[in-house]
C-alpha cells in the first residue's frame, strides 16, 4: 500500500514558521505553571510541524482515506497541544489551561480526552503494539490511510515495543509509518542502555529506516520523500536525531532536561531565546 503524498500546501520555510509557532506556545504552557515537559516539547516541534502541518492527511473523527496518530510517549502532550493548536485541530480548548486541574490537557494523553487522543500515555513502549493493531484493522478494512506512532528512543529499551516492530514487520504493514524522537536521554539522565546502531536494529526487524536530522524540516521532508520512494510490503520508520530543549540553551544546557522546573524570572530568558532561535534560523 503506497502512502499518500505530501501535501503541497505549505513549503519548507512556511513549515519552519510552524515549528517556532509549536515552540512559543510550548514555552507560553510550562511558563504558566512553572514547570513541565518543556524540553520534550520544544525538540520535537520540527516533528510535529512536518506531520501536521505536510505530511498527514489528519482530521478528527478519522475517514477511511486519513492518516491516525498515536502518541506513545505521552509526556510529550505539550508538543502536540501546541502543534494541534497551531494547525487548527483543538479548537474550544485553551492552552493557557495546561495541568490544572480538569482540564483535558494534562501533562501526559488520555484516551478520548480531547477526542482525537486514541491511547493513554504515561506506561511506555505501548504505542507501537496499538499502532500496529490498528495498522491491521484498517488494511482488514481495505481503508487507505496510514497509522502513525510518535514514539521516543527510551522506548526502545522497552521489550514491548520490538515485539511490536516484529509483529509489524512480519505482517508486512506497508500502511504503518513511526517517528522515533531519538534525544539520547531518559528520566534525568543519559539511556541507560544502548540503542545503536538503531537504524540496523530496525531493519532487522523488517523495517525501512532512514535517519535525519530531526531539528531540520528540510531534513525530515526528505527522509519521509525518501520512505515514499520505496516500493515493498515494509513499515517503516524515520529516526530523527534531536536536542533535547532545542531552541532555549537555557533548557538544552540543562544536566537535567527530562521534567523541567524554571524559576519565575527566567522564563523571560527562555523566550528571549526561543525568539533569538527562531531569528537566526530564519
Amino acid at each position: 500500500m503506497t502512502p499518500p503524498a505530501a501535501k503541497p500546501e505549505i513549503g519548507s520555510a512556511g513549515l519552519a514558521e510552524l515549528a517556532w509557532s509549536i515552540r512559543r506556545r510550548v514555552v507560553s504552557m510550562a511558563a504558566g505553571k512553572g514547570e513541565g515537559y518543556v524540553g520534550q516539547g520544544l525538540d520535537s516541534a520540527e516533528i510535529w510541524a512536518v506531520l501536521l502541518g505536510s505530511e498527514l492527511s489528519y482530521r478528527h473523527p478519522p475517514l477511511p482515506e486519513s492518516d491516525r496518530l498515536i502518541l506513545s510517549t505521552g509526556h510529550y502532550s505539550i508538543g502536540l497541544w501546541a502543534a494541534l493548536d497551531a494547525t487548527g485541530h483543538l479548537d474550544g480548548y485553551d492552552l493557557s489551561t495546561y495541568a490544572d486541574d480538569g482540564s483535558p490537557l494534562i501533562p501526559s494523553t488520555l484516551d478520548g480526552d480531547p477526542p482525537m487522543v486514541e491511547l493513554t500515555g504515561g506506561s511506555l513502549g505501548h504505542g507501537l503494539g496499538v499502532a500496529a493493531g490498528l495498522a491491521v484493522g484498517r488494511r482488514w478494512r481495505g481503508e487507505p490511510g496510514r497509522v502513525v506512532n510518535v514514539m521516543s528512543d527510551g522506548e526502545l529499551q522497552e521489550g514491548s515495543t520490538w515485539e511490536a516492530a516484529m509483529f509489524a514487520g512480519s505482517e508486512g504493514l506497508a500502511n504503518l509509518l513511526c517517528v522515533v524522537d531519538v534525544n539520547r536521554t531518559q528520566a534525568d539522565g543519559p539511556l541507560v542502555l544502548q540503542v545503536d546502531p538503531v537504524a540496523a536494529k530496525w531493519e532487522a526487524f523488517g523495517w525501512d529506516a532512514v535517519e535525519c536530522d530531526g531539528n531540520d524540516v528540510a531534513a525530515l521532508l526528505d527522509a519521509l520523500a525518501r520512505l515514499r520512494g520505496v516500493r515493498g510490503t515494509r513499515p517503516q520508520v524515520v529516526l530523527a536525531h534531536t536536542e533535547l530543549g532545542h531552541g532555549a540553551p537555557l533548557i538544552a544546557g540543562r544536566e537535567r532536561r527530562h521534567f523541567v522546573r524554571v524559576d519565575g524570572h527566567e522564563w523571560d530568558r527562555v523566550r528571549e531565546q526561543v525568539e533569538a532561535g527562531h531569528v537566526d534560523g530564519a
